[in-house]
């Protein structure tokens, strides 16, 4: 499901980060009470009455810059905006409105994306007095909240609802939905015009359903793919600085709809933060994942053995260990062939089914290798069942189902992975009660 993307904007200071925790209901953004304290944008999920949307918090735009202003204010902006559906403009009400909101505003009436101003700390009576100065930046959509103590922020989320774009399916075209996700400039424009531009490899475009994208159908060794979103990111490739950050909503809404994800790093950079970040929400959605390694054309024969590439991957997205790695190189067509072979074992290992009865036993001799108690009362298995595909998902029932540790959880999960594969993709435990006085061991 592709959800839609509303990016929160204003100058530093005007409580961005702290309107984004609210939104998305947990502390994720960290807020203190001076400028630019956020430097990457977050991402986060809105719930509200069922509905979703990928909240993104962005850095405050700082006035004190080397920069021409307005050069740099719009910049930035636009880049945030850039691949939003909706865009929260937030003004601190108490302060009021200086010429860099109104900059902001300009920069925004151009963009023809839809704009919600929210007026922050609006705590009472003597704040909504001080409105009118808001809406002289020309919005007819304002919102008075106080981010800090939750007022006001649920008729926002409602509005939201109802302004935003609806969410929209997977498109159903024939063919291994692939997404190749990274970073500016790490080579995933070279890597999509080496498998498109292949006599092997049969084309044609079809229009996406997200904006500004198409999915290239194409045949690879006789197996039908579909490339997720490659115009977008073929466009976006030649685009530095402003777009480092937006590489992360371009690979969340290529995520969202792919059954694959290509997670590429550069070999002559390794892995760096904004890698770790599109790896992780790759985890996040469930996708089944494969690392590759390319431009590895460029590394000297015998300075770095794969090896040792291959620890320094694990070592640094530990939270991925299960993804095979391949090593490519567009220009060389060095590895395509391994890589996909890799990409379908991983789209099989995630649709993979196990009975229930071994899923049971498997789980059950996991616990009586390495048994856990909680004040003196031994967890004991009820059941468990596969419930679901794409991350394989499992329904475990347990007497203790609150009491179980992150790393008797992980334990699990590698005695199932251990016993049944499930190369590349995450696996995911949920633990339920057993009913009362039926918990047993299974042998």
């Amino acid at each position: 499901m592709v959800r839609p993307v509303i990016t929160i904007v204003g100058r530093p200071n005007v409580g961005k980060s702290t309107l984004f925790n609210r939104l998305i209901g947990r502390r994720q953004a960290l807020v203190r009470d001076v400028p630019g304290v956020t430097r990457d944008r977050l991402y986060g999920l809105a719930e509200f009455g069922g509905w979703q949307a990928t909240v993104v918090d962005t850095g405050g735009f700082d006035p004190s810059t080397d920069q021409d202003l307005v050069q740099a204010v719009g910049q930035q902006v636009r880049a945030a905006i850039e691949e939003s559906d909706l865009v929260l403009f937030v003004v601190d009400c108490r302060a009021g409105i200086i010429p860099l909101d109104h900059e902001i505003a300009r920069l925004l009436r151009k963009s023809h994306r839809p704009v919600v101003v929210v007026a922050n700390k609006v705590e009472g009576p003597a704040q909504e007095a001080l409105l009118g100065e808001v809406y002289g930046l020309g919005f007819p959509r304002l919102f008075a909240v106080s981010a800090e103590h939750g007022r006001g922020v649920a008729e926002l989320l409602e509005s939201l609802r109802e302004m935003a774009p609806a969410a929209s399916g997977a498109p159903e075209g024939q063919g291994l939905r692939v997404a190749v996700v990274g970073r500016p400039n790490v080579g995933k424009s070279s890597l999509v015009n080496a498998l498109l531009g292949s006599e092997r490899l049969l084309v044609h475009e079809a229009p996406g359903t997200t904006r500004d994208a198409v999915d290239t159908p194409f045949s690879f060794r006789g197996r039908a793919y579909v490339l997720i979103d490659t115009a977008g990111i073929r466009r976006k490739g030649k685009v530095t600085e402003p777009l480092e950050k937006l590489a992360v909503v371009m690979a969340l809404r290529s995520l969202e709809r792919c059954q694959v994800a290509i997670l590429l790093l550069d070999a002559s950079e390794g892995v760096t933060a904004q890698d770790c970040h599109i790896g992780g929400y790759a985890k996040e959605a469930g996708r089944a994942a494969v690392i590759a390694v390319t431009k590895w054309d460029l590394v000297p024969r015998g300075m770095v053995r794969r090896a040792e590439v291959v620890e320094q991957i694990r070592d640094r997205l530990l939270f991925l260990d299960y993804a095979p790695v391949a090593f490519t190189s567009a220009v060389t067509r060095l590895g395509l062939d391994e890589l996909f072979d890799l990409v379908d074992q991983v789209a099989d290992e995630a649709v993979k089914r196990i009975p229930p009865a071994l899923v049971a036993k498997t789980l059950a001799q996991a616990m009586e290798r390495r048994p856990v108690s909680h004040k003196g009362v031994p967890l004991t298995l009820h059941s468990a069942s596969q419930v679901g595909v794409s991350p394989p998902t499992f329904a475990v029932r347990v007497n203790q189902p609150d009491k179980i540790h992150f790393s008797y959880q992980r334990y699990l999960v590698s005695s199932l992975r251990q016993a049944f594969g499930f190369a590349g993709s995450p696996v995911r435990l949920a633990f339920r009660r057993a009913p009362r006085g039926r918990a047993r061991r299974h042998r």
